[in-house]
This record gives structure tokens, C-alpha cells and sequence, in this order.
């Protein structure tokens, strides 16, 4: 038996099933079997397929909640992991961000290498005038934290990364203001990029750079729980940091 559920809302969203495919990690063919032969796939390609046609699990498939455990939801999420944040398609960053349409969010010491991106920086000033909620976190260059990470990947100049960053973004922070700026003192064990409902997390590694360290590709699924907990961290790091002011950047420039 065919699952018409399933075709009619890949047509719905204006979807193929190599989009589909691509999108959760599958062959085309698995998708097909899906649809033509009505088979059931595992649950977390229930849930990764729902996220992707933006339709509850029970939509496409009767029984997609029956059985459901909080470690099924939570494997579901994880749409990849890389090994490197090096390894991670170097578009994958504005691809991720380009499909934010309420909230794109940076948590950081420095993210260097995203405040050197002029793509970057045009994305987020388009984001911001058609109304979604920017927010980028830096590190307090002057705080014992920032401090502790620079000891703790061996080069102790993470400040100086963070000035670094914090030059970069002097235009587009007066340019722009409505996109939040802020600094803060936390002890971070992972770096989050969030755009929506999608997100990076880049943990911490004692000994090594950020970008020799994992990084994990999530998709907030309802009841889930792994997203909302990073997503929790943002929210408790941007209320506890202070907005970055002309005297910050002048310490800087010595302007």
C-alpha cells in the first residue's frame, strides 16, 4: 500500500524525493519504498522527515508516536556529526544561516573566522531588515574565562581573537544596531550557531582549538529535548551578557 500522505507532502512543500533524500541523509530509492511500497522507516527517520516537510510525525505516518522513546527523539536530532569543525562544508555555515527566518544566534568566544566573512555579515543585515531577531555573543576579551580558554587550547590569546572579531563587526554594529551585540564572561563548553529550528555545536576540547573539535548538525524535534537544552544555554548566556559600547571598540582601536 502507497503512502499518500507522505507524496502529498513532499508536494506540498515543493520538495522531490532527492530533496527529501539529501536532506535527511538517505537514497533516493529508500524514499521511494517509502511512498510507492508504504514501508516504515525507522523512527529517526520518521522525525528527521517530518522536520523536513514541517509537518507532524503522526501526519505521515499513523503510529509514528507509539512507540517513541526520549533517546529515539534525541539520536533524531542529530542530522550529522562531523569529526572537525574544519571538515564542515564551508557553506554549510550561510546555508544554515540563509534559512533563518526568526532567529539566528551566535554563541562564541571569538568565531573569528565567521566575523572575517563579508557573505556573512551581508546575510545577517539582510536577516535583521526583514525582521528576524539577530544575536551575536563574544566573549569579554578582559574576563578570567576567556583568559582560562586561551591557557586551555595552549595560546593564550584568545582576547586578542576576540578584538580581532570585535574589529570586524565595528561597521556592522553601527550600520546595523539592531542586531544585538554583547559580551560575555561564561564559561562556554561549546560554541552554538542556531538559525531557527536548526543548529551547530561546536564542543570545547581541552588541549585544541575549536576547530579541531566535533561538531553536531541539529534539528529541533517536538519533544526531542537535545536542541531546547542548547538552545537554554543561549537564552541564559545573552541575559547574563552586557551590549558591547563605543568604549569597548575605542579600547580597541585606541581611537
Amino acid at each position: 500500500m502507497s503512502n499518500e500522505r507522505l507524496r502529498s507532502a513532499l508536494l506540498a512543500r515543493g520538495m522531490t524525493v532527492q530533496d527529501l533524500a539529501e536532506e535527511i541523509g538517505v537514497i533516493p530509492k529508500t524514499v521511494e519504498r517509502w511512498i510507492t511500497q508504504g514501508k516504515v522507516p525507522y523512527r529517526r527517520h520518521q522525525y528527521a522527515t517530518a522536520a523536513a516537510l514541517k509537518v507532524d510525525v503522526t501526519t505521515i505516518w499513523e503510529d509514528g508516536r507509539t512507540t517513541e522513546s526520549a533517546a529515539d527523539l534525541s539520536k533524531a536530532e542529530i542530522a550529522t556529526v562531523y569529526p572537525h569543525r574544519h571538515t564542515v562544508p564551508p557553506g554549510l555555515w550561510r546555508e544554515l544561516y540563509g534559512r533563518a527566518e526568526r532567529n539566528l544566534d551566535v554563541l562564541v568566544y571569538s568565531g573569528l573566522f565567521l566575523s572575517e566573512d563579508p557573505l556573512f555579515h551581508d546575510l545577517v543585515k539582510a536577516k535583521v531588515e526583514a525582521g528576524a531577531q539577530v544575536r551575536i555573543l563574544l566573549g569579554d576579551p578582559e574576563c578570567a574565562a576567556v583568559r582560562q580558554r586561551g591557557i586551555d587550547e595552549g595560546h593564550q590569546i584568545m582576547d586578542g581573537k576576540i578584538r580581532n572579531a570585535l574589529l570586524h563587526y565595528r561597521a556592522l554594529m553601527r550600520s546595523h544596531p539592531d542586531i544585538g551585540f554583547r559580551l560575555h564572561d561564561s564559561t562556554l563548553y561549546n560554541s552554538i550557531y542556531r538559525a531557527d529550528d536548526e543548529m551547530l555545536v561546536n564542543p570545547h576540547v581541552y588541549g585544541i582549538g575549536a576547530f579541531m573539535a566535533p561538531v553536531l548538525h541539529l534539528r529541533r524535534l517536538p519533544g526531542g529535548g537535545m536542541f531546547d537544552t542548547y538552545a537554554n544555554s543561549i537564552e541564559h548566556t545573552w541575559e547574563n551578557a552586557r551590549p558591547v559600547t563605543e568604549q569597548d571598540i575605542a579600547s580597541i582601536t585606541g581611537a
